[in-house]
């Protein structure tokens, strides 16, 4: 006779974390990371809950109680930083963020004594760096990845700096963000419970807008003013650290000051680089003749886009100079800041510019096209969602290109959104 069984409530929420274009793919270690993070019952509330921002009131129906017994497990989850909490003009809302840049991250943005944070660090380098499904879902599917880099704006000349927008400076991020917030940088942080981290700083991890309000509000983050910011931002640059941040134009959430052998972002990009799984910048190095050879380059680059090759010199057969890869370079000036003894590195613009998504909710539409989840988005059914949230969801489809709008007609299979294109076409 068969028994009837139940799923775990840690089953659950990987089903919820993966109806989100950031998932988390299957694996024993995830469900060891999930029950160090979560309790069994808190997982399977979690699990319940919609991925677009939500009140409390929606959480009470999705967990039948009421809206107080509810505000208080959203406060506590909150407090743990595992959801986000955010002010809205007339009421709190709040929201799962992914667990990549989210909750995985935010879990080691401090240190602290409720968590085995030495066994979640080993739990973390398994399931992303050496597993490999979970890197390679976040950083190589689709066009549309999470974050992009930007450019070292120090070796900007006066030219180039005329073609750098506002959103591609994270100085202007710092400057322009509602709330700042700093960090333990969350990969050096991990590296450094397996006596792996590098020298380079700790305390230099930086959040911005709501997602910064949140964890000021339950001290992962220290709220810090425009000046600490951009202090904290040379600081960077002085240790050839690239500036790696949310894939949009508005209300940046975070931008990470990546070094090459601790960031995820950066062991990504040298795995994956043709795959493009971290957005470039709108520049490209250019090697002048006066190259001397001398690695500087090559040793600074986070991702090995650049090697010594023979400079085919006959008067110095043992000469070399610079080369690069533009297949995976990401254009963040690090390599030209380091050549300082012969100046042979300058930057070029590319020569078609990048896109960058809007805002997150944009971002997240394309992804979810891309990755063959927008229905998710949409039909969001334990969310309760209302026909607001599907009329935001849809009003940026139709500023989609028109091929992506046809992704998201196949997939949806739906004549309303069908015809809501066609409408838009004539």
């Amino acid at each position: 006779m068969a028994h009837a069984t139940s799923r775990s409530g840690y089953a659950e929420l990987i089903e919820r974390l993966n109806r989100f274009p950031q998932g988390a793919p299957l694996s024993e270690l995830l469900n060891r990371i999930l029950a160090l993070l979560f309790s069994e019952r808190e997982a399977s509330l979690v699990a319940l809950l919609p991925i677009k921002p939500f009140t409390p009131e929606t959480a009470a129906r999705a967990w039948k109680m009421k809206p107080v017994e509810a505000r208080k497990i959203l406060d506590t989850l909150s407090s743990r930083a595992l959801l986000l909490d955010v002010a809205g003009r007339r009421r709190q809302y709040y929201v799962l963020p992914p667990p990549m840049a989210g909750f995985f991250e935010f879990s080691m943005m401090r240190v602290r004594g409720d968590v085995d944070q030495k066994l979640l660090a080993e739990l973390y380098h398994q399931y992303i760096t050496v597993e490999e499904d979970f890197i390679k879902a976040l950083f190589v599917q689709g066009e549309t990845q999470l974050g992009r880099t930007f450019v070292h704006e120090p070796v900007l000349t006066s030219d180039d700096a005329l073609h750098v927008l506002d959103y591609e400076r994270a100085s202007e991020v710092i400057r322009t963000a509602s709330h700042r917030g700093v960090g333990l940088c969350y990969c050096r942080h991990k590296m450094e419970h397996m006596d792996k981290a590098c020298a380079a700083s700790r305390d230099i991890c930086l959040t911005f807008n709501a997602t910064a309000a949140s964890l000021i509000r339950h001290g992962f983050a220290r709220q810090i003013d425009v000046a600490e910011g951009m202090d904290l931002l040379q600081q960077a640059y002085d240790q050839n650290l690239v500036q790696f941040g949310e894939n949009v134009r508005k209300r940046v959430s975070f931008i990470c000051n990546c070094c090459g052998c601790c960031c995820e972002a950066m062991i990504a990009a040298r795995r994956f680089g043709i795959l493009r799984p971290v957005h470039t910048t709108n520049f490209l190095p250019e090697v002048l003749a006066s190259c001397s050879g001398c690695g500087d380059c090559v040793a600074a680059c986070p991702v090995e886009a650049m090697t010594l090759i023979s400079a085919n010199d006959p008067g110095h057969p043992r000469r070399k100079k610079a080369k690069f890869d533009e297949r995976i370079c990401l254009g963040c000036g690090v390599c030209v800041r380091v050549c300082a003894k012969t100046k042979s590195l300058r930057l070029v613009r590319r020569a078609e510019r990048v896109i960058t998504p809007l805002n997150s909710t944009h971002k997240t539409v394309l992804m979810a096209i891309e990755r063959g989840m927008l229905q998710n988005l949409i039909f969001d059914n334990r969310a309760l969602a209302s026909h607001r949230a599907m009329a935001a969801v849809l009003g940026v489809i139709l500023k989609l290109p028109p091929l992506k709008q046809a992704m998201a007609s196949r997939q949806m299979k739906s004549r309303y959104l069908d015809a809501l294109i066609a409408k838009l076409k004539l």
